[in-house]
């Protein structure tokens, strides 16, 4: 069973992220996407970048732990979510836009390439792709989720091939320049 998987994982994760909203990466997508853009946002968590996404766009929110989106759906019945794996993706679903905040860490480089893959398949012509990261060159297991940081070079390596890289920038979100997004463009 994965750490997601319980409701103590649940409201421990919960608790850390309290005081994090993504509104920033949020303002950073809306110059490279249009309002009313599809958006398939991956590990939405308690939802709290989905009610954000939601005010411009049309939101399918998706998670690999049904605690998360049962209480999501309590107070959102009419919510489009998904149970999704982020390496896997098994929909039929395609999407203007995917999304994520500190999600893909949790999975290994190679699941992350695999994912970008599958990302590919999944976007619309021209789909644009944000995602967020720690900055860095390590993995850690706290309580059995993985970490993964990445460096820029990293993710514009994975990415080049299959995508046109609009930007990569480092960002603060803890201490100084420990974050990195990335926004790709489908080729």
């Amino acid at each position: 069973m994965g750490f997601f998987d319980t409701e103590k994982g649940v409201e421990q994760y919960i608790k850390m992220a309290e005081g994090y909203d993504g509104a920033e990466l949020i303002k950073i997508l809306q110059k490279h996407l249009p309002e009313n853009s599809t958006i398939l946002e991956l590990g939405m968590g308690p939802g709290k970048y989905t009610d954000i996404l939601k005010k411009s766009y049309s939101v399918t929110g998706s998670d690999n732990s049904q605690i998360f989106l049962d209480k999501y759906k309590k107070n959102n019945p009419d919510a489009d979510l998904l149970f999704l794996d982020a390496t896997t993706l098994q929909t039929q679903q395609k999407f203007d836009c995917i999304y994520s905040n500190k999600e893909l860490h949790h999975l290994t480089r190679e699941n992350l390439i695999k994912s970008l893959q599958r990302q590919k398949e999944i976007l619309n012509p021209n789909g644009i792709i944000l995602h967020s990261f720690w900055n860095g060159s390590k993995t850690e297991n706290i309580e059995g989720l993985i970490f993964t940081y990445y460096e820029m070079d990293d993710l514009k390596k994975m990415a080049e091939s299959d995508f046109e890289i609009l930007a990569t920038e480092t960002y603060t979100e803890m201490e100084k320049d420990d974050s990195i997004y990335v926004i790709l463009r489908n080729k």
